[in-house]
This record gives C-alpha cells, sequence and structure tokens, in this order.
C-alpha cells in the first residue's frame, strides 16, 4: 500500500564551533569590509515515498511529519560583472575542428536527510552538431559527438540522457550559461539561449538550462546504464545565491589552475566556478520529491582534449562544527606533459574558503601529497608558504560508476563517486621553522563527495606534485591574462 510523507525539516548544518577563527588581521578586517553575515540555512525537504514509516536521519531518510514547504525558487537573470565571476566561467569552445570537450558539474546537498543530487553535462566534439560522415572520419579521424546529462542523486541512484546530436546545445561564450533540448515541446523551437522559466517549459520536454542563479530541467534515463541502479526520470528547478568563487570574498576571484589555463596547454583545465553558495529550490527523483531553502551548493567544470589518465577528486559543503560556511575542494591527477607522447606528470590542488578567506595549497605555493586507495580511502597532505593542511576521507559506500568523455570512447564510464563519505579537515598556520601552529579549522563531515576515476588503478596511489620548478615560476608571474586581452576582445580566448 502506498503512502505519502511529507517532512518539512529545519535545520542549521554549520551548528557550534569547535574552530578557531583565522588569527590574520588581513582576514578580519576583509570580514569586516564585507559584512559577511553568514546565513543559518534552512533547509526543508517534501519526500513522496511508497514506504510506510521512517528511520533516523542518520540512515538517510525523512524523521520529521510536518507541512511541505511552501518557500519556491525565485528566477533572476544573471548580471553582468558579477562578483564572485571566475575567469573561465564561459564555453570554450574555439570553432575548430580540434578534439574538445567541456564538462560542468552542479551539486546540491541536503543536510538534514543526508543527501546530495549532483547534476553533470558534457559536450564532446562540437564542431562536429552530429555523427560524423564516413568523408569526416577520412579526414579528420575518428571522433565522438553528443550532448550528455547526468545526475547521481539520492542513495547514489544514477539517471543519464546521451545524445549524438549537439546542434540543440547552447553555451555563453562570457558567462556561466549553457543549456540544451534533447526533445522539444511539439511544434516549438528549441531555446539558444537563456530563457524565462516559463518559456523553458512551454518549449522543451526534455532538456535542461543553468546558469549561476538558475538551474531547471527534465531528463528520461535512456536505458543505456546495466550497471548502476538507475531512476527514470528527473525534474528540478531551483535558484542559487552565490557565496564563495575561487578566491578571497571581495577580492579579484582566481583562475583554478593559474593564467596559463587560458591556453590549450597543459590540458584538461579545471575550474571551480562556486566554491559554495546556497539553493532553493525542487528536485523529484524516483517518487520522492525534496524541498529545500539554503542548501548548500557547489559548481565547478573542465574543458580541453580529453580527461587525465587516472584521477582522484574530494569536495565538501556541508560540515558540523563551523560557526560560517566552509567549502573544500581537492584534486588531482596525471596528465600528460604537451608534446611529449609519453611524458606525464603529477598535478594536484586543495581549496578551502573559510569564513571569506581563501586557502590555497598547490604545486606553484608548496608541495601537495596523496595517498589514494583504489576505492574507499582518500588521504591529501599540503603546505604553502604560510600555511598546512590535511584531510583523510573514507567510506564504505560501493559507490556508483559515472560517465566521463573521453578520447578513446566517448561518454563512457569511466569513475566512481559516492557523496557519502567521512571526512575530517584541518589547517594550521605555519610556524617560522615550517612546522606546523595554530589550528585554524579542525572539522569533520559525514557527506563528503568523493570520487576516483581513469586508471588502470592496480593499487594504491602514492604521489606528490612534481610540476618542473620553471613552470612553477611562470604560473607565480602576476599576469592578468583578463585585464591585458581585455584591451583586445578579438585576442581573448573563448570562456576567459
Amino acid at each position: 500500500m502506498n503512502s505519502m510523507v511529507n517532512a518539512c525539516i529545519l535545520c542549521n548544518p554549520f551548528p557550534t564551533v569547535r574552530s578557531k577563527s583565522p588569527n590574520s588581521s588581513a582576514a578580519n578586517e576583509l570580514k569586516q569590509q564585507q559584512k559577511l553575515k553568514f546565513s543559518k540555512p534552512r533547509v526543508q525537504f517534501s519526500v513522496k515515498s511508497s514506504a510506510a514509516g521512517s528511520t533516523s536521519v542518520g540512515e538517510r531518510d525523512e524523521s520529521k511529519i510536518k507541512e511541505p514547504v511552501k518557500d519556491k525558487p525565485i528566477y533572476e537573470r544573471t548580471p553582468s560583472n558579477r562578483p564572485t565571476r571566475t575567469p573561465h566561467s564561459g564555453y570554450h569552445f574555439d570553432g575548430t575542428t580540434r578534439k574538445f570537450f567541456e564538462g560542468w558539474y552542479f551539486k546540491v546537498s541536503i543536510p538534514e536527510c543526508r543527501q546530495s543530487f549532483c547534476f553533470m553535462y558534457s559536450i564532446e566534439n562540437p564542431a562536429f552538431t552530429k555523427r560524423l560522415s564516413g568523408l569526416e572520419l577520412l579526414q579528420y579521424g575518428p571522433r565522438f559527438t553528443g550532448v550528455g546529462a547526468q545526475i547521481l542523486g539520492a542513495d547514489d541512484k544514477y539517471i543519464c540522457q546521451y545524445t549524438e546530436d549537439s546542434q540543440n546545445f547552447w553555451g555563453s561564450r562570457e558567462e556561466l550559461m549553457l543549456g540544451n533540448t534533447f526533445v522539444a515541446q511539439k511544434g516549438k523551437r528549441p531555446p539558444s539561449k537563456e530563457v524565462q522559466p516559463q518559456e523553458f517549459n512551454q518549449s522543451v520536454l526534455e532538456g535542461f538550462q543553468v546558469t549561476p542563479l538558475w538551474h531547471q530541467g527534465f531528463i528520461r534515463d535512456d536505458g543505456r546504464t546495466d550497471y548502476a541502479e538507475t531512476v527514470k526520470t528527473a525534474r528540478w528547478e531551483y535558484s542559487t545565491r552565490p557565496i564563495y568563487g575561487w578566491g578571497n570574498v571581495g577580492a579579484k576571484q582566481k583562475s583554478t589552475a593559474g593564467w596559463l589555463a587560458a591556453f590549450p596547454v597543459f590540458e584538461p583545465h579545471w575550474q571551480i566556478c562556486m566554491a559554495g553558495g546556497l539553493s532553493t529550490g525542487w528536485i523529484e527523483w524516483d517518487g520522492k520529491r525534496f524541498e529545500f531553502e539554503n542548501a548548500p551548493s557547489y559548481s565547478e567544470k573542465n574543458w580541453g582534449a580529453g580527461f587525465p589518465r587516472k584521477w582522484f577528486w574530494v569536495q565538501c559543503n556541508v560540515f558540523e562544527g563551523t560557526s560560517g560556511e566552509v567549502a573544500l575542494t581537492a584534486g588531482g591527477g596525471l596528465r600528460q606533459l604537451p608534446g611529449l607522447s609519453d611524458t606525464f606528470e603529477n598535478a594536484a590542488l586543495v581549496g578551502v574558503h573559510y569564513q571569506g578567506v581563501y586557502y590555497e595549497f598547490a604545486p606553484w605555493n608548496g608541495v601537495v601529497s596523496w595517498e589514494i586507495a583504489q576505492w574507499g580511502h582518500w588521504y591529501i597532505y599540503a603546505d604553502s608558504e604560510t600555511h598546512k593542511v590535511e584531510l583523510e576521507a573514507a567510506t564504505k559506500d560501493p559507490g556508483t560508476t559515472l560517465r566521463a568523455p573521453t578520447v578513446e570512447a566517448g561518454l563512457a564510464p569511466t569513475c566512481k563517486d559516492t557523496c557519502f563519505a567521512e571526512l575530517r579537515l584541518r589547517i594550521w598556520d605555519r610556524k617560522s621553522d615550517g612546522g606546523p601552529g595554530n589550528v585554524i579549522l579542525d572539522v569533520r563531515s559525514n557527506m563528503a563527495a568523493v570520487e576516483v576515476g581513469g586508471g588502470p588503478w592496480f593499487n594504491t596511489w602514492r604521489g606528490k606534485t612534481n610540476t618542473p620548478e620553471i613552470l612553477n615560476r611562470a604560473i607565480n608571474l602576476p599576469v592578468d591574462i583578463e585585464g591585458i586581452l581585455g584591451f583586445v576582445p578579438l585576442l581573448k580566448p573563448p570562456g576567459l
């Protein structure tokens, strides 16, 4: 017998203080200048369920029965020159026929029910809007084309819709805006840019559109996944208030991989577009409707010729024991050096935002080292000139295999993820002798997103960054690519 459970839960995912504020006067001054008042996010959800009864929140289910949430997402157009815009927010396709992909990742976490939703979009070789003809194959070689939409959702279930055609995909060269129509409403033309939510629903039967402030869509599983537990459909509509870009609040935002990311070298490139934000709206998933207000959210992107040979990744926006919002992103990969067919380097970084301050740990300001198991354990340690960081994540969940755009097989199962990892994150300032000093941050989470990808992964990967010194010096040069090329717009690369 089916039953309907409406759960409405109010919570503060940052309830208590167990960490020390940065003792930097600059950080305090920045906080005062920006008048940072970290909200106490209220997360609510309304669930339609076929199961009578419920278990505890710790077991990923609803526990309190009240009225459904009444708050609705509010649509706003993205303003120009928004303060949290990062470099590389736009679509990077340059119109050439070189091998190219671009992928986007958006995550919303609902702390009270311990569930997350990860939206992943990708486009491959957009110079060809459909499968290559025999003549094109002879001229350009094998290429995979198409647009994919994937979601890793509640309980690590999965949905994927994919098409080899990309003529209905659009992306803004200047801003984090993109969309695709898989199936248009009868007699309607697919949108080619951001449109009002009502217009989107009237013209798009299956598809999506997303901006820094708005996200909506509906996709249907295409039946291609026989290795994971899938859902048949997903529908969503939510607004987002960005809080962190990639850098100090109120300061110029940074390119995640430095100014050289403006050029097609050291691919693939990686940009965190929003390290932390708050989202309000709803997601319909596997017969359940999740409604939320001020849920922690995140977005990033990759682009280039292909993914690294293998990689790891950890991300978390929900921590116990913090008085303000904390955002962590860490990742690394084994990538090929340009022009050298068989030479690879270890590249990695850790970025933490806390109380308006960005803590960066990267090869150009220190050393990042790691020990990553084939699955189940992630340990990363890094230092910079001023701080040290350590994070350790572990999970007993089996994880879900996801797809990623590959040169060899197109959008193919190449990585494994879960959003149910246990995580501890610690940051210290650095003493004059190089040792750890005062503890700035010591927090835990049971909602970390973790990933391993590529391979082969024969055993635990132990490594550290080994970027050539000449490259580190180049990245550290105070080069303002946006400022320089702003005077010559025609030379400005797409996406920057």
